[in-house]
């Protein structure tokens, strides 16, 4: 069939983001790319434009997959809602390959190094984060659960920061029961 790629899309997608999960965006070469995706380069530069348009596809696809997770956290009220997401997030052995720490942190961390659209899609994924701790943090405040006197906005960056610690502190050496007294401390400064 001409005119249809001849690969399975999402994995090729996925194949990119860890690639530039692990590298970054500036130094993740296209040869990188064509390697971990089995594209050739006139077949990424077909589908994707360029490098980045297939960078702002594994980020839309992170962004998705980890607002996704963090939607998914159940609890009896938004403070344990909070406090389980943390807790999912801690690093876990594990024999996957996946590449340590947030996609989002990291590329965050390089702003300065990507072109305009792929920043803004970088901040839109973080502020998803930042809004679904925003939307917790709100709904204890109007069931009465934190005092009304609380900064919903300060409070859910707060929280978004200790998340992109737990995910990111244990590259610089902060072992696990580190990580797991930090999520503690942090949910003991929830206001009463």
């Amino acid at each position: 069939m001409s005119g249809k790629p001849q690969y399975d899309e999402q994995a090729v997608i996925e194949a990119a983001m860890t690639v530039f999960w692990r590298h970054g965006y500036a130094a993740a070469s296209i040869s990188d790319l064509t390697s971990a995706t089995g594209l050739s380069r006139s077949s990424l530069y077909q589908r994707f434009g360029d490098k980045e348009g297939l960078f702002q596809e594994a980020v839309t696809h992170y962004t998705g997959r980890v607002l996704r997770r963090m939607s998914k956290i159940d609890g009896a009220t938004p403070r344990h809602m909070v406090e389980a997401m943390l807790r999912d997030f801690l690093p876990k052995k594990s024999a996957s390959d996946r590449p340590a720490g947030c996609m989002l942190a990291r590329s965050n961390a390089e702003q300065a190094d990507l072109p305009d659209a792929a920043r803004a899609l970088v901040r839109q994924g973080v502020l998803g984060q930042h809004a679904i701790f925003a939307r917790l943090i709100q709904q204890a405040r109007q069931h009465k659960q934190l005092p009304a006197s609380v900064e919903v906005d300060e409070m859910a960056w707060y929280y978004l920061g200790i998340l992109h610690a737990v995910m990111n502190l244990p590259q610089a050496g902060a072992t696990p029961a580190a990580m797991a007294g930090m999520v503690d401390l942090a949910m003991s400064v929830w206001p009463a």
